[in-house]
């Protein structure tokens, strides 16, 4: 080996155990990380659920009618056959 390539190997050497704690401590903020968002989602999912089964959406519980007026699209429906 040449000298370059000892001196590398030993400077590799000397950082491996702060290389390796810098690695295994990226490795458990990546596994942290992915436990906190798989359980995110998992309660998301569940709130969801819960709302659905309880049939209460939130901001009002109790059930709604929504009245539409379809005036405008009858009289151009019927403008359409009678031009056929």
């Amino acid at each position: 080996m040449s000298q370059a390539k000892v001196d590398q190997h030993k400077k590799q050497k000397a950082n491996r155990k702060k290389e390796m704690r810098k690695e295994k401590l990226e490795r458990t903020a990546v596994g942290v990380l992915g436990v906190v968002i798989v359980a995110a989602i998992c309660v998301w999912i569940g709130f969801s659920v819960y709302g659905k089964a309880t049939g209460s959406t939130g901001a009002d519980a109790e059930n709604s009618t929504v009245t539409v007026s379809t005036d405008a699209v009858d009289d151009y429906l019927d403008g359409l056959d009678a031009e056929e």
